[in-house]
């Protein structure tokens, strides 16, 4: 498998395929660089190189007690971007992978020439007065308390539930959906998904002010993880060339359940 040791010693998994303008993929919590499967593959067959990669801890990336953090994974990504000498590159962060962009692109813009935020938990999660659409603390608290449960069952009743909506009336839920994500999450390692849930509480209003490039959020308006309320328009807002598409009803994962909806909006961003 291909792979990239970090400056820290850890070594990632990564996926490279094609040629063209780069696009690089950050995925969301619990899962890995399979998550985006369906636009890996959608963008392959456009002419683009496309690259995504599994956060440490997660996926097939080594399982470390250390630098399960914001700031580590960006690091991360640099190496990455380093290692194989990408230039003008699109990148794309879902959730979680949201905020690594964030933070990458505003510490690295001279390798970038656009990014998206799907989904993404910028600026900030938490409930607080500046944030009334926000997660309370107790939510938070709910999700640790999950992984230190029953965590093969806590990663069945998510996708279950509110990361695809199938816990909305109408809903058809999606058996193969939910076993994948099911998959990606238990390969992944239960330290390292219990440390991610302190990057939900971090403010990342100073990465997104530092942004030049042109970066596109799209955000689903029934996001149950992300809520709307909490993340959008506030990030566009704070963008210097930030613009805003929002999709109502759309769930959290709705680069899943939505890709033939997203894809073709992700191509016209790229190619403007």
């Amino acid at each position: 498998m291909p792979t990239i040791t970090t400056p820290d010693g850890v070594q990632i998994f990564y996926k490279d395929w094609g040629s063209g303008q780069p696009i690089v993929f950050s995925h969301g919590w619990p899962l890995s660089a399979d998550d985006w499967d369906a636009q890996m593959m959608f963008f392959l067959h456009r002419g683009y190189r496309v690259i995504a990669h599994d956060r440490r801890g997660h996926g097939r990336s080594e399982q470390v007690a250390t630098g399960n953090d914001m700031d580590h994974w960006v690091a991360d990504l640099a190496a990455l971007t380093e290692h194989l000498g990408l230039r003008d590159a699109i990148h794309i962060g879902h959730s979680t992978g949201g905020g690594e962009v964030a933070r990458y692109v505003a510490r690295h813009q001279d390798r970038v020439a656009k990014a998206v935020l799907v989904a993404s938990l910028t600026p900030n999660m938490l409930k607080t007065d500046a944030n009334p659409g926000g997660h309370p603390q107790e939510w938070f608290d709910e999700v640790r308390a999950g992984m230190l449960g029953n965590r093969s069952a806590f990663y069945r009743a998510v996708p279950e539930g509110p990361f695809y909506g199938f816990n909305r009336p109408g809903a058809k839920p999606s058996e193969p959906v939910i076993a994948n994500w099911w998959r990606q999450g238990m390969a992944g390692g239960a330290h390292a998904h219990y440390e991610t849930v302190a990057s939900w509480l971090e403010d990342y209003t100073d990465d997104l002010k530092k942004i030049t490039v042109p970066v596109l959020v799209m955000h689903g308006e029934d996001d149950q993880i992300v809520p709307f309320a909490s993340a959008v328009p506030r990030a566009v807002d704070l963008l210097a060339k930030g613009s805003l598409k929002a999709y109502p009803g759309f769930p959290h994962g709705m680069l899943t359940t939505h890709a033939d909806v997203l894809n073709p909006d992700l191509l016209a961003f790229i190619k403007a």
